[in-house]
């Protein structure tokens, strides 16, 4: 493969890095601007991260925060697109090979020199976290092999061609060495091992409640404006806008959609807003053959099957939903109805792909087909504090489908709690949502659609255990397909399968939004990451 050919141009910045990035965009990285003094940012995320170790969960919360602390090798700007981090460029060699050229003169915050030996020992070290109940194996998989040629040139083979492997990285924060054989994600939370080579060091860390971060003042890039920051994690909503109405936080993340009207036409705040990656869905189990810890009939029996593997009772329970409704009387107009992964305008986004329109009739039919006339009982799980209007959204969810003759029960607990049992597959039925990191079809196919598998790192976040192996071959297939117009035709084909079997329920894409002080500004972000060193003060 000729270096800057075939990037798939749903994610243009990987057309760019195999060219090399250019000086002026280096220069821009670079163009650091000196603080006017010393100054302390307080911020509230809407959820709490679960760990420091940037290896051990890929969860927004946790990668938001990793992104403070470490750096990757590949960054990306606003919206989704890649750009130089701790490499400064990537070109492919050949089919299977990828060389990094690594940026010059990076210390981690122990003083210690970046290298080429520190990206051999991150890759080597994410397959063995132990106990991940969300690995980044996803990102290295295709990885067979890592080649350090000299202190900032390293070259990466692949099990074969791979044209996304840049804006995998992206997702993988590098470590030092220093660190030595299996670090354990608990001396990260002690912060032992929390030395990264990113903008702030990490002073404090208690858990649901807030991180302390030190501007690191040996940084590479633009040096924030920001000597500390606080980080506070705030999940209720109303709080975290009384918060920053009563001047306790300077920044919020994911404004309460019934605070929009209000917090856009008051004087003490300014707002930012961007489309989010983030797709918003339900999930069926189908880790089980016989029956559901909650599906009973509909007298209250139990059943000897389960019921979703039918894939005309899924299809019932998609279209039971409506979409439209959800988004203008729950989202309050802070969303987009979907029936796939992506938003009009997208790489693999499918044109004629419609969300499901809301059939009653047809969803009755449906179920009485598949042997369940007088439907079913069912518990509807979602977390009640993680996304915007998540217990909102599963109490709608939970009337509409009792409206087409499926008794729902709803019941909403906090985040911990929930990701940790619905990884575990404890659930029948859940909500949840899922941030789109490469801005294509392919990271939510590979993650949430793909067969579960730890060792290739497939269907790390499949808490269905959906498994359809026909779709994996054609998810592959477009894994390795480096025209675009092929590859987007595979995502497209692969995209069209899941929905037309239900792998799961997609419901809307989210907006992401952030309120703040008057004198305040932030760059809004398509991933919907608080980033504190993109927060300036007003000129």
């Amino acid at each position: 493969m000729v270096a800057g050919r075939h990037a798939p141009r749903g994610v243009q910045g990987v057309r760019m890095g195999i060219r090399h990035w250019g000086a002026a965009l280096l220069a821009g990285a670079m163009a650091a601007w000196t603080p006017a003094g010393a100054q302390t940012l307080t911020l509230a995320v809407a959820a709490a991260p679960t760990s420091v170790d940037p290896h051990y969960h890929n969860l927004g919360p946790n990668n938001a925060l990793a992104m403070h602390i470490f750096g990757a090798l590949v960054d990306t700007d606003a919206a989704a697109k890649p750009r130089p981090g701790l490499a400064l460029s990537w070109r492919a060699v050949d089919d299977t090979t990828w060389e990094f050229k690594l940026r010059p003169g990076v210390t981690f915050h122990d003083g210690a020199a970046f290298t080429a030996e520190d990206v051999a020992y991150t890759i080597a070290r994410v397959p063995t976290v132990k106990n991940s109940p969300g690995s980044f194996l996803l990102f290295t998989r295709s990885i067979t092999g890592v080649q350090v040629v000299d202190p900032l040139t390293v070259r990466m083979t692949t099990r074969g061609v791979t044209p996304l492997l840049p804006v995998d990285l992206t997702q993988v924060h590098i470590l030092p060495k220093g660190l030595g054989a299996e670090p354990a994600t608990e001396d990260f939370n002690a912060l032992k091992h929390a030395n990264g080579a990113g903008p702030f060091r990490i002073t404090a860390w208690r858990a649901s409640d807030r991180a302390e971060l030190a501007r690191n003042d040996a940084y590479w890039g633009p040096k924030p404006h920001w000597e500390r920051v606080v980080y506070r994690m705030i999940p209720n909503d109303s709080a975290r806008t009384s918060a920053l109405l009563a001047g306790d936080v300077d920044l919020i993340e994911a404004v309460p959609t019934q605070d929009l009207v209000k917090l856009r036409t008051d004087k003490r705040v300014a707002m930012a807003e961007a489309v989010s990656l983030r797709v918003a869905y339900l999930m069926l189990d189908l880790s089980r053959k016989d029956g559901q810890p909650f599906v009973q009939g509909p007298n209250g029996e139990t059943l000897t099957t389960n019921p979703f593997q039918d894939v005309r009772v899924r299809r019932a329970l998609s279209l039971a939903i409506n979409r439209q409704l959800i988004v203008d009387r729950v989202m309050e107009g802070a969303a987009v109805p979907t029936g796939q992964f992506l938003a009009p305008g997208s790489f693999s986004y499918v044109a004629d792909l419609e969300p499901p329109k809301q059939d009653l009739v047809e969803a009755r039919r449906l179920l009485a087909e598949a042997g369940y006339p007088n439907g079913f009982r069912i518990t509807l799980h979602g977390p009640n504090d993680r996304y915007v209007n998540d217990e909102k959204i599963i109490q709608a969810v939970g009337q509409m489908w009792s409206r087409a003759g499926i008794q729902t029960k709803v019941e909403a607990i906090t985040w911990p709690s929930f990701i940790g049992r619905a990884s575990k597959q404890e659930f029948s039925a859940f909500f949840a949502a899922w941030g789109i990191t490469s801005g294509e079809a392919s990271n939510p196919l590979r993650a949430m659609v793909a067969t579960f598998d730890a060792q290739k790192g497939t269907g790390s976040a499949n808490r269905s255990r959906y498994s359809n192996a026909a779709l994996d071959a054609v998810i592959d297939r477009a894994s390795s397909i480096t025209d675009d117009a092929a590859r987007e035709r595979a995502l497209i084909e692969a995209t069209r399968q899941a929905m037309a079997d239900v792998a799961l329920i997609t419901l809307y894409q989210q907006k992401n939004i952030w309120g703040m002080k008057p004198n305040l500004r932030y760059v809004a972000r398509a991933d919907e990451a608080t980033r504190a060193a993109d927060v300036s003060v007003a000129p």
